[in-house]
């Protein structure tokens, strides 16, 4: 049985390099700073980032949660747009955790303005939280992959400047964004206090994450990293999975992207199904089956029913994800299962 799984790019499994990278790592103690493989790994993407240093942690909501520990105090606020991660899938983390509040704003397609986040400001006032870090997400989830603009980014920095907001980026695909614009990944470092990326989405690594930043931010990340209970020990066996696909898997994100293009014009074209294809630019496509009166748990367990699977994202919505296991052949056989089964709705 052949299973398409288009549910999300976390899905992916080791490749035999992978593996064999593994298998073969140097490893020391990381919470004593001795493991070579991961010291590495830390260096490589810092200097990718143009960052100073950066810290290998386990998943993409603790390096975002470790951010906001680090750039704010209890009773901040934290600027995002609406449908960030941070703010929706992170467990309501912030609160627990670093005891702020979210100051979510209605972006679109995940970009939010500077004119928003200007309207947005607390006064100087002690009636009213403290407004103290901008948080974006490159490329966006829920906006289906869409990318935020640099030159957005650049004029939200510059307010960042005038206001002395610090500014965060989820940038867990961000390596979509770079490959998709050809942005060098540097450019995005320049203009954010602190950058999340993952291992574990598109690139194909079977778990991690790295927070990148200042020498001394790095410092205070390392402190929350062990008060959230992330320091590892002989993990190298991991970062050298990282070591390999930020090697070999980046530039062949635009084999995703094009599946993905591929899947969402197939899909806009049935009648009652809708996709924004502006925002269709990476590996996620979010299919709006609302026209045709379609439920998208019902058209989700159909496709199930053929061996695809996806997500939904809402009462309507249909996420599908492509990645390093899905091949051309496997995206022509689920576009051709979506029109039979939708025919016969």
């Amino acid at each position: 049985m052949n299973i398409i799984d288009l549910r999300s790019d976390t899905v992916t499994k080791p490749t035999a390099d992978v593996r064999a990278a593994m298998a073969t790592a140097k490893v020391g103690d990381d919470v004593f700073g001795e493991d070579p493989t991961v010291n590495k790994l830390q260096e490589i993407v810092a200097e990718m980032l143009g960052k100073e240093r950066a810290l290998f942690v386990p998943s993409g909501t603790m390096a975002n949660q470790i951010a906001l520990q680090c750039h704010t105090q209890p009773g901040d606020e934290v600027i995002c747009d609406e449908n960030s991660h941070v703010y929706n899938y992170e467990g309501g983390a912030p609160a627990l955790l670093s005891g702020v509040q979210i100051h979510p704003l209605p972006g679109q397609r995940g970009v939010i303005t500077p004119e928003q986040i200007r309207s947005a400001l607390r006064p100087p006032d002690h009636h009213f939280a403290r407004s103290r870090l901008v948080v974006l997400e490159n490329t966006h989830n829920r906006a289906g992959g869409a990318i935020f603009p640099l030159e957005e980014i650049k004029t939200i920095h510059n307010l960042s400047k005038q206001t002395g907001l610090k500014m965060h980026l989820d940038g867990a695909r961000l390596w979509n964004a770079h490959v998709a614009t050809g942005t060098p990944l540097s450019e995005y470092g320049r203009y954010f206090d602190s950058i999340n990326v993952c291992l574990s989405k598109g690139l194909g690594a079977p778990v991690g994450s790295l927070i990148v930043g200042s020498s001394a931010f790095i410092e205070k990340a390392h402190r929350a990293r062990k008060i959230f209970g992330g320091g590892m020990r002989q993990v190298g066996i991991l970062a050298a999975a990282g070591l390999f696909v930020i090697k070999n898997h980046i530039e062949r994100l635009a084999i995703d992207h094009k599946h993905a293009r591929y899947l969402g014009e197939a899909l806009n074209e049935l009648k009652g199904v809708s996709v924004d294809l502006q925002a269709t630019c990476t590996n996620i496509v979010i299919a709006d089956f609302k026209a045709g009166g379609h439920f998208a748990a019902k058209v989700a367990e159909l496709l199930k029913e053929q061996n695809i699977l996806s997500i939904p994202f809402g009462e309507y919505k249909i996420r599908f994800v492509t990645h390093l296991d899905i091949s051309e052949q496997n995206i022509q056989i689920a576009v051709e299962k979506i029109q039979k089964i939708y025919r016969q709705l």
